[in-house]
């Protein structure tokens, strides 16, 4: 029986997980939720898997749960807050692993904290590796702990590596394990043939009808900008100990094959499957079994056919942004992360154009690329300095 602590379980990614565990209850056993502000949906989870511990970040919502358990004696859940509760609760020694969940940069932290405790790490939370790179994987040397992909594109690239490979996360050696190629497919979001002269009359509403996927609303957003696949870009060169020529972005609008590994002797291994979460979670979960996670099995008959492309760049500048990022340094990837997550939320409010996105978010890695990161303080002080500074960009934009 495994004891599970689920970072951003009121969220998309963590109530897929808990239905995974719901399904397979012999082999989890919930410890400890971890949450933003939605009370609601943390007493329904409390009073159905009775953790150990429920933490909010806020304690006005945290307050609200303690008083709504009240009416449920047989519930022995104790509820804290604030940001030190999530870090206890991710590196608890009776916890046995962590789903880090939690949306953007607000997910480092605590997944950090169940990295250096030595747990296993279920890992959702891209901006842990956007952000701290190296410090994130050195740390995870350092305390044998072991980082498995959630996300369905590093999970598909995982599930299509040797044994070998799957046990050496953030350190593999694809040339010496016959490995030419990562293909890292993308759906193109719901702007892949809208006219490019358009886009800047694009809505949130339109940008939040995401083709294939069900997802938050920032993340959606990343993913008709694709600069969601820029980041996933990103946490793959250090998932996988990429260079440059090793991989590849491929726009797959039918979002069925999740990525696929090129290897030498021209063979490529692809994992496919119908776009729910559930499987990816249910494999990192059971790693290196298999078990039920609900998801309908793939019919191929009535499967449409498979398109690849490579992306447009004019479309998707927010994605060249990024794999230019990538290569550059820690500064620009961190600056790139501070800087999405201000003008995302901006657009969302109606504050900024669409394609203004791009335009804080180059402006801003232009700004700090330059500078040095040694560790995760100085990671924590640039993402705060980059946020500010795009949120004067977005401003300017509104004088």
């Amino acid at each position: 029986m495994e004891n599970l602590t689920v970072l951003g379980s009121t969220g998309s990614i963590g109530q897929s997980t808990l239905d995974v565990v719901r399904r397979n209850r012999d082999l989890f056993c919930v410890y400890a939720l971890g949450a933003g502000s939605n009370a609601e949906r943390m007493i329904s989870d409390c009073i159905e898997f009775n953790p150990a511990y429920a933490v909010l970040q806020q304690e006005s919502a945290a307050e609200k749960v303690r008083t709504e358990l009240k009416n449920h004696p047989e519930i022995r859940t104790e509820v804290l807050s604030g940001s030190d509760a999530l870090n206890s609760i991710a590196s608890a020694g009776e916890c046995d692993s962590v789903m880090a969940a939690i949306v953007g940069s607000a997910g480092l932290v605590s997944a950090l904290a169940a990295v250096k405790s030595g747990k296993k790490l279920y890992l959702a939370n891209k901006e842990s590796l956007i952000m701290t790179g190296h410090l994130f994987i050195d740390a995870a040397r350092k305390s044998n702990s072991q980082i498995l992909p959630v996300d369905s594109e590093h999970n598909a690239i995982f599930q299509s590596l040797p044994e070998s490979e799957q046990h050496r996360i953030g350190f593999c050696d694809l040339e010496k394990a016959g490995i030419s190629h990562v293909l890292l497919t993308g759906s193109g979001g719901p702007f892949r043939e809208c006219p490019l002269e358009q886009l800047e009359s694009v809505t949130p509403a339109q940008a939040l009808a995401h083709p294939t996927w069900s997802m938050g609303p920032k993340i959606t957003v990343d993913s008709s900008t694709m600069m969601n696949k820029g980041f996933e870009f990103i946490e793959a060169k250090w998932l996988f100990n990429l260079a440059n020529s090793q991989i590849k972005v491929l726009v797959h609008p039918q979002s069925v094959v999740h990525s696929m590994v090129q290897y030498v002797d021209g063979s490529v291994i692809a994992e496919l499957g119908n776009p729910d979460m559930r499987t990816p979670i249910a494999r990192v979960m059971a790693y290196p079994n298999r078990i039920t996670s609900g998801v309908e099995p793939m019919d191929f008959v009535k499967l449409s056919g498979l398109t690849f492309m490579e992306p447009d760049y004019n479309r998707y500048p927010c994605l060249k942004l990024a794999i230019d990022s990538c290569w550059s340094g820690q500064a620009a990837t961190t600056a790139l992360n501070a800087a999405n997550e201000v003008a995302v939320y901006a657009f969302l409010n109606g504050r900024i154009a669409y394609l203004d996105i791009y335009r804080v978010c180059a402006d801003t890695v232009a700004r700090f690329d330059s500078d040095s990161i040694a560790d995760v303080d100085s990671v924590l002080d640039l993402h705060s300095r980059a946020e500010v500074f795009a949120s004067q960009l977005v401003s300017r934009i509104l004088r």
